[in-house]
């Protein structure tokens, strides 16, 4: 199994967590924030135990400012061995600029060709300079050329794929009939088709609709061993959704999924900005551990970058965990029984910062409390 694998616990699919913190997070805040800082946090999450990081983006400085130092951040920063670091290209100029950087210290996402098509062709346009016809008819280019390099697998997905700010909802029929028609392109040519990627930039995603669609596609392509779930979460629902995805995929099968520490993501092109949020990192482990998966991830540590990222970015970020803390199980980590009122988001770091975060709040109880259940 590969290292960047968490294996599924009993009915359960494998999962590896991509975090995106450092593209779809940072295309979205501040463009003047310093290339050291970038740096720094990328550092930092390097060490949290998560296996699966993009760095950024080689797209046009014109169009994603806060890309445009791409470079130096791939050159600068300080590499685990045991992380597998990504970076985007959409077009042919940034596949060149990032092959310069592979196999060292970026790694391809996916080895298998794919083909992949924007329900809605209003956002398409915006978001690629490209109507969903013109994607349509790269198709055919793109599975040639696999067949020429040797390929044996091929994926296929659709994006925006619930709905559209612009167009409405996408019902289920068109998801399929796109994927057939993109599998009816690789059948042709004698590649399998293993990955189907299914995201959703303008968060239309709700858990029903997500676990039924993957029912949907094993009943009709049963060899299909992995699904890519980029779901954004602008209207709360993403991590419900991706609980539903894991319970409907079951055991033997694979599930990439994208986060993003503190939530952190959004699009300048689906009309909602930074409300366009990804499932924060620490709260999607969270729930997975809940399930019962290894992830291996520092969770204390997770939450320090976090707090990182949001001194750097200069604003609080959307995630649950960070804000409480992860589950106090063990005896050292439960809360001081005479712990005085916590109101505030800033007391409640006490869990991260003991007393120094709750400094004057009163305590109503005249006497210190214990519990004959709890024998400190």
């Amino acid at each position: 199994m590969k290292p960047d694998v968490m294996q599924g616990p009993q009915g359960l699919p494998d999962v590896i967590l991509v975090e995106e913190g450092l593209r779809e997070g940072l295309q979205i805040e501040n463009p003047r924030i310093p290339v050291a800082d970038k740096i720094h946090l990328l550092d930092e999450l390097s060490w949290t135990g998560l296996k699966r990081i993009v760095v950024g983006s080689f797209v046009s400085p014109k169009w994603t400012p806060q890309m445009a130092e791409i470079d130096t951040i791939v050159e600068g920063f300080s590499p685990n061995p045991d992380v597998v670091y990504t970076a985007l290209a959409l077009n042919k100029t940034g596949v060149e600029r990032r092959a310069a950087y592979i196999p060292v210290p970026l790694s391809l996402d996916d080895n298998r060709p794919s083909t992949r098509l924007h329900l809605c062709d209003v956002f398409a346009q915006r978001n690629t300079n490209r109507t969903r016809q013109a994607e349509i008819d790269s198709w055919a280019e793109t599975a040639d050329r696999a067949v020429e390099s040797g390929a044996a697998e091929a994926e296929i997905g659709v994006n925006a794929a619930w709905g559209s700010n612009w167009l409405g909802p996408f019902d289920l029929d068109e998801r399929i009939e796109f994927l057939e028609q993109q599998h009816r392109v690789w059948e042709s040519r004698g590649i399998r088709v293993t990955k189907v990627f299914l995201g959703d930039p303008m968060g239309w995603n709700t858990p029903n609709a997500v676990a039924r669609d993957i029912k949907a596609i094993l009943e009709r392509w049963p060899q299909i061993t992995t699904f890519h779930l980029h779901l954004h979460n602008t209207r709360g629902c993403a991590p419900v959704s991706i609980y539903a995805a894991l319970e409907a995929l079951g055991a033997g099968r694979r599930a990439v999924v994208d986060t993003s520490i503190g939530g952190m993501a959004g699009c300048p092109y689906c009309g909602n900005g930074r409300a366009a949020t990804l499932s924060p990192t620490e709260d999607i482990v969270h729930l997975l551990e809940g399930m019962g998966y290894r992830t291996g991830i520092d969770m204390d540590r997770l939450i320090d970058v976090v707090v990182l990222a949001e001194r750097i970015v200069g604003h609080s970020l959307y995630g649950h965990v960070s804000k409480s803390g992860p589950l106090p199980l063990a005896h050292e980590r439960r809360y001081p029984m005479d712990l005085p009122f916590i109101e505030t988001l800033a007391q409640a770091q006490h869990f991260r910062l003991g007393g120094d975060a709750y400094a004057g709040p009163i305590r109503p109880w005249r006497t210190p409390i214990t519990s004959i259940y709890r024998p400190d």
